[in-house]
């Protein structure tokens, strides 16, 4: 289903989140993280997902500060200003011109059409960057909400992963001249 149906088309921005304010949030800092990044976050910003995955990111910074561009960065809904999630890329663009997009929508935004949002403007990105390619999508077969939420893209299931930590993940992926971000 389409849940931009459901609700009005949402917009957003992002916020970038230098390696100083990932570190903050990584290591439980919501106060130096929000001061750092400009704007107010919440709680979702330092659980023990935001933990592990920024404080991965902050490295992956601290390595390549190319990539700070591409990864993760906090959104926000316009216009009211309301921090709705975080969203990037896994990193820059492979060899092969290969982005991995990844995206989360804290719990009290869900099912609002935020998902789609957010989506949408990472597929805009990637469109926009001579160097993409493809964009990659990897999603738990029980994920429901983001099975949902990348429908109507132009993503086609290339794959199966999966592990004992992570169970099976679907692969999906477009090709960007077939992006479509309705």
């Amino acid at each position: 289903m389409n849940n931009d149906t459901l609700s009005p088309l949402k917009r957003v921005r992002f916020v970038d989140l230098s390696e100083k304010a990932l570190r903050a949030l990584a290591e439980g800092d919501l106060a130096g993280g929000s001061a750092e990044a400009g704007i107010e976050l919440d709680e979702h910003f330092v659980g023990e997902r935001a933990r592990r995955i920024f404080g991965y990111r902050a490295d992956q910074v601290a390595n390549d500060p190319s990539a700070a561009r591409w990864i993760t960065r906090a959104v926000v809904s316009e216009p009211d200003g309301v921090v709705v999630g975080d969203a990037g890329f896994h990193g820059p663009p492979d060899e092969a011109g290969m982005v991995e997009v990844g995206y989360t929508v804290v719990p009290a935004c869900r099912r609002q059409g935020y998902a789609r949002a957010i989506l949408r403007a990472l597929l805009v990105r990637a469109a926009a960057e001579p160097g993409v390619r493809t964009v990659r999508a990897r999603i738990r077969y029980d994920n429901t909400a983001s099975l949902a939420s990348i429908d109507g893209f132009g993503f086609t299931k290339v794959g199966e992963q999966g592990n004992e930590r992570d169970g099976l993940i679907i692969v999906f992926e477009v090709p960007v001249h077939a992006i479509r971000t309705m």
